[in-house]
């Protein structure tokens, strides 16, 4: 794996392989974090994840995946509450850990909406607190649900539980809106989780890793009377959907919430600019030790709600604001053993089994190598001391060996020549840092794996398939290619042992599996295209496909044309925005495979695939249109076009061909306005493309 290579020196191929090792760890990261509330890494490290994640994303865009972190919030609500669909996303936020990336977050929201140097951006800076995101409803001033984020489009109801919160109105004072959501954070204060960890160990229950899990397990009770005992508090600070506006800025918003009744954090401040936010931040670090509830970085918001509106988002977090982490910290342990595990797509990644060691209160006990490549440029050995690092900059690694304190038999980690799980070739190609097992889908921990995904919730979703389901069903023979999921009921009535009558199974857990199955059998062709698991197509990259092909039959005929390097399919595929060569070259390499041919005939024959349908507005100009935008624009960034365009249901490539309906030129358009003229294109000024969609 290429982990402990610097996001500057990352060849394509290698982005691409840790763009998906890192939407992996991170997916099972949330659903510890969100849905069971036992985080399995500290914050510091997990934001180190991320932050690597986006890095990457930033130096190569056409590699996004759909799966990326970026593209979703949390974790999907787990069994045991109704769950509840919000109204507006509730949104996660991206992170910055030092000075110079602030000043760029502001740099970029100055590019987007175009201002004067001399214009200054006013912020509101919050204490970030460590706690648990809630959404509250309340109808005519009176409070009617409240849900945890969840995965950002859907939580859990936990309405009943809040009711027993002190710092919760009721009832609203003043003149609310008739319709009124505010969004907050329930935590628990630093005095109150001693107080309760204390009176769990007297009473022989386990202890609560931090004041965050205390807060979030005791709110996600399925009994409202247990956290009715537990020292739960509220802050509000956003909006959610509301039948009225409240104030112009995000500061008047905060009073407003004030007046209703809401408790508001009394340390948040309005900031004139960066320096001041980042002054205001500083500041918060020094006294954070001393705050009566914890806090793990600063919010930063852009005050004017009307240039929140313009900024938007980008799919699971706001432009408009951000959060700065505080630093993290190192430890010093023992690296007892190299291992290795193979991943989806047949990658080999080296990781560090470790003595376990207490970094900023999370015990860690193993840590990724990333690839061997790098074992050997630290010189990692079994049996080393070593420093193992949490911080923002890169992702939670070893960072060096504790060089006088290596023992006399410490062992020099020989690369594998063969694949642990399947004993095929391991093969490194020339030039790359990843090896990978050549035993493709004859390799067991793939074939798991890629069922694993394709049944997974952003694929085919099918409920009760998950990890260890699947895991049995292949080793008991039941499924070895995505089409025998399909298979599995009729299979299943004619076999010497049901399904039913297995370990761990019943007939109705068979039944329901059954029937899950059963309900997936009619998908979308963005979700269908995403489950095969082609590698650097992730959900951004498939929703694109989709959108631009529209229909299987059209996609699949286009994909194998586009086989061929010289083809016009291939060209056309490449030109589609966010579509790089070395995207459009896995695409044809998956179509150029005959046994990939063979899954989708067979998958074609139990399911149905419908048809891509644009969702924008019913009025739209310029739904399924292709446009492509060129030159300098004044009225808006190219950024924002491109988003406002897509939001209307335009299709935005990168390059001009024949089948282009419309290019936007700005100021100093060079060879794509060329092109268009010569090919006949409909070109529009800057203004006219505003008027057309207005």
């Amino acid at each position: 794996m290429t982990a402990e290579i610097a996001v500057d020196s990352l060849s394509q191929d290698q982005a691409a392989a840790e763009l998906t090792r890192l939407a992996a760890e991170i997916s099972r990261l949330d659903r510890a974090y969100y849905q069971a509330d036992a985080p399995l890494v500290s914050d510091a490290e997990y934001d180190a994840l991320r932050r690597r994640n986006d890095a990457i994303e930033a130096r190569f865009p056409e590699l996004v995946r759909e799966d990326s972190p970026t593209r979703r919030v949390g974790a999907a609500p787990a069994e045991g509450f109704r769950k509840v669909r919000h109204s507006r996303p509730m949104l996660s936020l991206d992170n910055v850990f030092g000075d110079s990336e602030l000043f760029e977050f502001d740099a970029k929201i100055r590019r987007f909406l175009g201002l004067a140097p001399e214009e200054a951006v006013e912020y509101v800076a919050e204490p970030k607190i460590d706690g648990l995101a809630i959404g509250l409803r309340y109808e005519r001033g009176r409070f009617v649900q409240g849900a945890t984020r969840g995965d950002g489009e859907e939580g859990e109801d936990v309405t009943a539980n809040l009711l027993t919160l002190k710092d919760l109105p009721k009832v609203l004072h003043g003149n609310p809106p008739e319709l009124f959501e505010v969004r907050g954070e329930v935590y628990m204060a630093r005095a109150d989780f001693f107080r309760l960890n204390e009176e769990r160990k007297e009473q022989g229950e386990s202890l609560f890793a931090n004041p965050r899990n205390a807060a979030a397990g005791s709110l996600r009770q399925l009994d409202p009377a247990v956290t009715a005992g537990r020292p739960l508090s509220l802050f509000c600070y956003a909006q959610g959907e509301s039948s009225a506006p409240l104030g112009r800025t995000h500061w008047d918003f905060l009073a407003q919430l004030r007046a209703f009744g809401f408790k508001v954090n009394e340390r948040s401040r309005l900031c004139e600019g960066a320096a001041a936010a980042l002054a205001f931040t500083k500041s918060m670090g020094d006294e954070r030790a001393e705050l009566p509830y914890d806090i793990d970085g600063v919010v930063y918001k852009v005050n004017r709600l009307d240039w929140q509106a313009r900024l938007g988002q980008v799919s699971r977090s706001p432009r408009w604001a951000i959060a700065h982490k505080f630093p993290a910290e190192q430890a010093r342990t023992r690296l007892l053993e190299i291992r290795i595990s193979v991943g989806r797509t047949g990658a080999l990644t080296p990781y560090a089994v470790l003595e376990p060691v207490t970094v900023g209160g999370v015990v860690v006990s193993r840590a990724t190598l990333h690839n061997e490549d790098e074992i050997a440029r630290k010189d990692f050995r079994e049996g080393d001391w070593v420093v193992l690092q949490r911080a923002g900059d890169v992702i939670p690694q070893l960072v060096s060996v504790v060089l006088e304190k290596r023992p006399p038999d410490a062992r020099k980690f020989v690369p594998p020549l063969v694949c642990p799980v399947c004993g095929s070739h391991a093969v490194k190609p020339e030039g790359e840092a990843i090896r990978r097992c050549m035993g493709g889908l004859q390799c067991p921990a793939q074939i798991v794996e890629r069922l694993i995904h394709f049944a997974s919730r952003n694929a085919f979703d099918i409920e009760g398939l998950g990890e260890k389901n699947v895991e049995f069903l292949f080793q008991t023979g039941r499924i070895k290619s995505p089409a025998d999921i399909f298979r599995l009921r009729q299979r299943d009535q004619g076999a010497l042992l049901p399904l039913k009558n297995q370990p761990g199974w019943g007939e109705k857990s068979a039944g329901k599996l059954f029937d899950a199955i059963e309900a997936r059998r009619h998908i979308g062709l963005d979700r269908f295209i995403y489950a095969l698991g082609i590698r650097q197509v992730g959900e951004a990259t498939a929703r694109l496909l989709a959108l631009n092909y529209q229909s299987l039959g059209k996609w699949r005929r286009a994909m194998q044309e586009a086989v061929d390097p010289d083809s016009p399919a291939r060209q056309l595929l490449m030109s589609i925005d966010q579509i790089g060569p070395q995207v459009a070259e896995d695409i044809a390499d998956f179509f150029d495979e005959p046994h990939n041919i063979s899954v989708l005939d067979q998958l074609e024959e139990e399911l149905s695939v419908a048809d891509f349908v644009v969702s924008a507005p019913a009025d739209s100009k310029v739904s399924g249109k292709i446009v492509v935008f060129t030159g300098t624009l004044t009225r808006m960034s190219r950024d924002e076009a491109k988003a406002r365009a897509q939001e209307l249901g335009a299709k935005v490539a990168g390059s001009v061909s024949a089948k282009t309906d419309f290019v936007v030129a700005g100021a100093d358009a060079g060879s794509k306005l060329t092109k268009a003229r010569q090919l006949g294109v409909n070109v529009l000024s800057e203004d006219e493309w505003l008027r057309l969609i207005d």
